[in-house]
């Protein structure tokens, strides 16, 4: 079987070839995007001085940074508590759990790559810090509440409740 392009007949396996290399081009071209934080790439982000890292967070975090977030008790043990999970884990492992309260602690850039329980005022909730979550507070990744699911209304929800039948 022979494949007729251009007047010319090309065999099966040099169509192979030409296939194979179309192949390696594409991956080549598909690489993944590089993460960047306000035009800063996560390398250099995890590089910067606290100062530095001010200049490029908004108003409210570089207020909480320059009235010395980073100095206080709390927030110094939870950074020592993080750093000592990633150490203790193994290259491609994922690090233990580090129970918090402070839901008002907000994301810097040592802190990606760390698992951490936020509480929501009952159970701790697992959060993964990510690097586009540099900035937030842990507050936001651990809702407080039960959504509300709206379904049929309850006995005595409404007067015309009274003959919904109970089964």
């Amino acid at each position: 079987f022979f494949f007729f392009s251009g007047g010319s007949c090309l065999l099966p396996h040099t169509a192979m070839a030409d296939d194979e290399e179309r192949a390696a081009e594409l991956k080549k071209k598909r690489s993944f995007r590089k993460f960047s934080f306000r035009g800063i790439d996560l390398d250099q982000m995890l590089d910067l001085s606290t100062e530095q890292l001010m200049d490029i967070l908004h108003a409210r975090a570089r207020r909480r940074f320059s009235r010395g977030l980073l100095l206080k008790r709390p927030v110094k043990q939870l950074k020592k508590k993080l750093l000592k999970a990633k150490k203790d884990c193994g290259p491609h492992d994922k690090p233990d759990v580090v129970k918090t309260h402070l839901r008002d602690m907000i994301i810097i850039p040592e802190m990606i790559g760390s698992i951490v329980g936020v509480h929501q005022g009952k159970v701790f909730t697992t959060v993964e810090i990510k690097a586009d979550m540099v900035g937030m507070y842990l507050g936001q990744f651990s809702i407080t509440y039960k959504p509300v699911r709206h379904g049929r209304p309850g006995i005595g929800a409404t007067s015309s409740s009274k003959f919904v039948p109970l089964k």
